[in-house]
């Protein structure tokens, strides 16, 4: 299998030949740009050196009684899609990522999650689209569901390489290909805050901001303050994002989060909520201020603390916008 890179090397294109189970396996958060978790992941290929094409992700449905439908959806969701954008794919790649639970080892979740994988496999081949390879990966092993032979794919699993020692990873770093974390960790970066004294104030804003806004908003006159004020307050903090000083990885959500006050964020979240105002925020989602915004907007949408969850929907709108447009994860 082939997978192709921009380049910006010697070459206008670098090609990657993927062999076996192993590097399939190793490849994946590379083809996805983040390590899927509790995810089903489909990807299409095409020609007879098996160019990588469309690919999708879902989380695996906890009732093993919906994976039938939910196999057939996901199968003809990428092949009819595969199809509307120039191709039909000639066979699929599926790997289901889960790590074990309390008790449970690796074998046992590749176990469980056979009949998925059949059912994947079955939904596929009825479209006429055979599955080349299906793999479990679980607890740092991976498993293939497909190739019997023990040389190669023992029953008690194989190691996964270590990370950034592989094919795929050499020809990432040189492409400037990034993997960004887990699902988990992404996530958790967009969820609303959990500290007890942080929500009880940020709240308290909330409730404020909502009183003197929401009726500012319902007025025809009062919402083109709101909005003008909203997206004021918006450059400020975006420019603080700007002169901050630059953080670690592992530390830049915490400084984001201390350089917004709990009443600028409830102002912005509430202004948000007006649908013509969110769309004229979007004006940054691309551009040099774009990745301030994407910093803003996931810091606001950590900020909708309980029982303002709903009100999330904005700034996580305005974070997906930015992060397709400027081509990464939120």
């Amino acid at each position: 299998m082939n997978q192709h890179h921009e380049s910006t090397g010697p070459v206008d294109e670098q090609q990657i030949t993927l062999r076996g189970p192993a590097e399939l396996a190793d490849a994946l958060p590379y083809l996805m740009g983040f390590h899927p978790s509790d995810s089903v992941v489909m990807v299409a290929l095409h020609g007879g050196r098996g160019r990588f094409g469309g690919r999708l992700r879902l989380g695996i449905p906890q009732a093993s009684r919906e994976w039938p439908s939910v196999a057939e959806q996901l199968a003809e969701c990428l092949i009819k899609g595969s199809e509307r954008r120039g191709g039909r794919p000639d066979a699929i790649v599926v790997f289901l990522c889960q790590d074990p639970a309390e008790g449970e080892n690796g074998n046992q979740v590749m176990e469980r999650l056979r009949p998925l994988a059949q059912n994947l496999r079955t939904a596929c081949g009825a479209l006429d689209v055979p599955v080349l390879e299906a793999l479990c990966i679980s607890g740092g092993h991976y498993w293939s569901y497909c190739c019997p032979d023990e040389r190669c794919c023992p029953a008690e699993g194989s190691r996964m390489s270590m990370p950034g020692t592989s094919v795929m990873a050499a020809a990432a770093a040189y492409a400037g290909i990034q993997v960004r974390g887990t699902l988990r960790e992404m996530e958790a970066r967009l969820a609303p805050l959990d500290a007890s004294a942080v929500v009880m104030e940020q709240q308290r804003a909330l409730d404020a901001a909502g009183a003197e806004l929401i009726p500012k908003i319902l007025d025809e006159a009062g919402r083109g303050d709101v909005a003008r004020g909203t997206l004021d307050l918006v450059r400020r903090l975006m420019k603080r994002l700007k002169e901050a000083p630059m953080s670690t990885p592992s530390a830049s959500d915490t400084d984001d989060d201390r350089l917004i006050t709990h009443d600028e964020a409830a102002a912005v979240i509430l202004g948000l909520q007006d649908r013509e105002t969110r769309d004229r925020a979007a004006e940054w989602m691309e551009g040099p201020e774009a990745g301030f915004a994407l910093r803003l907007w996931r810091a606001l949408a950590r900020r909708c603390v309980t029982p303002y969850e709903e009100h999330a929907a904005a700034p996580l709108t305005l974070a997906g916008w930015v992060s397709w447009s400027i081509d990464c994860t939120p």
